[in-house]
């Protein structure tokens, strides 16, 4: 039995680059991201065009949702909801929002990804576990909204890996799934080219052809999408049904959210099997790069990569990121603190 002591994980390292606090700060919003791998979530904001990065534990930290004064994070196995409890104007030790875990649902570890916000305001999540769309209830740990039609029987199979999810005028639009597959984990045999975006209304399949998709967004007039099993973002032509790449990314693309004609977009170092023997390894190897994790700014009318976050050390794979209205410098609580005891709002 050897007596050496395992050698410690490499320190966190954030840094930005040289114009990101500035051009954060001047669009006057704050971003989140999340990783399952070390069960973080982030905000990341700005104070005198520095950085300011707060963090908190939640296990499984997967799916990000934002609204005004609040937002979502699916868990483990539980949905919660953050609210900002400081008044306009008024600040918490020089920041100038405060996110506490509110209210929760406990859906089960149902592998939970994306998570879009109704008109309604009613928070729906894909349910990758079961290969549907569901919604959280008062009686049970989810209830279904809406399942692939290629899908049989719902079942805790992750049958098609039903993953991404975009909203569209305050309503499920359109999603990801790897394969159109039936049977357990059957995506698994398709990630080099199964991949397709579907239409939640009328369930049929928009594009095809792609290779482990994730993040749909809708930005009003245009659909993108993470072709990630290739490195690729890009647009998803609706009227040819083809996938019209913009630019390269460096790294596994998962997790996008937008500002304006800029994408932000979570990559990951891609370690884990699932990862492995895709069209990205190829694509790194010939531009002779190696993967990154962090966050990209990409400006979606060039596809130039204007601005980065790069993440290094114990961190290695990103999830969800989201965009944060109404706040430049956010903090949140997580359970661990005595804080959260204290914070009392009543009405």
């Amino acid at each position: 039995m050897s007596n050496e002591a395992s050698p410690a994980p490499p320190p966190l390292s954030i840094q930005g680059s040289r114009h990101f606090p500035a051009w954060l700060a001047q669009t006057g919003r704050s971003l989140g991201f999340s990783t399952y791998q070390a069960g973080k979530v982030f905000l990341v904001g700005t104070e005198n065009k520095e950085l300011s990065i707060s963090e908190r534990t939640f296990a499984r930290c997967m799916g990000l949702a934002a609204q005004q004064g609040r937002f979502y994070l699916a868990s483990q196995y539980q949905l919660w909801r953050f609210n900002n409890v400081l008044d306009p104007g008024k600040d918490y030790q020089g920041f100038d929002s405060l996110f506490i875990p509110h209210l929760g649902w406990t859906t089960g570890d149902v592998d939970a990804h994306d998570i879009g916000v109704t008109r309604d305001e009613q928070p729906v999540f894909v349910n990758t576990l079961f290969s549907c769309l569901a919604t959280p209830s008062e009686d049970e740990n989810f209830r279904v909204v809406w399942q692939p039609p290629f899908i049989t029987r719902l079942a805790p199979e992750d049958r098609c890996h039903l993953n991404g999810l975009a909203m569209r005028d305050g309503e499920p639009g359109w999603v990801t799934a790897v394969a159109q597959t039936d049977v357990a984990e059957g995506w698994r045999d398709h990630r080099e080219s199964g991949g397709v975006v579907m239409a939640v209304d009328s369930g049929e399949v928009v594009c095809e052809g792609l290779s482990m998709p994730h993040s749909p967004r809708w930005d009003g007039s245009r659909l993108w999408v993470l072709n990630s099993g290739t490195g690729y973002l890009g647009e998803v032509n609706l009227q040819s049904g083809q996938f019209e790449p913009l630019c390269f990314l460096p790294g596994f693309a998962r997790g996008m959210a937008l500002i304006g004609n800029h994408a932000i977009i979570g990559l990951s170092k891609p370690r884990s099997p699932s990862f492995g023997g895709l069209p990205l390894s190829e694509e790194l190897e010939q531009r002779n790069v190696k993967p990154r994790c962090g966050l990209v700014v990409v400006d979606l009318e060039k596809g130039d990569l204007v601005h980065h976050l790069r993440i290094e050390g114990v961190i290695e794979e990103l999830f969800d990121v989201m965009v944060l209205p109404g706040c430049t410098k956010p903090n949140l609580l997580g359970f661990k603190t005595d804080e959260i005891k204290h914070m009392v709002r009543f009405s």
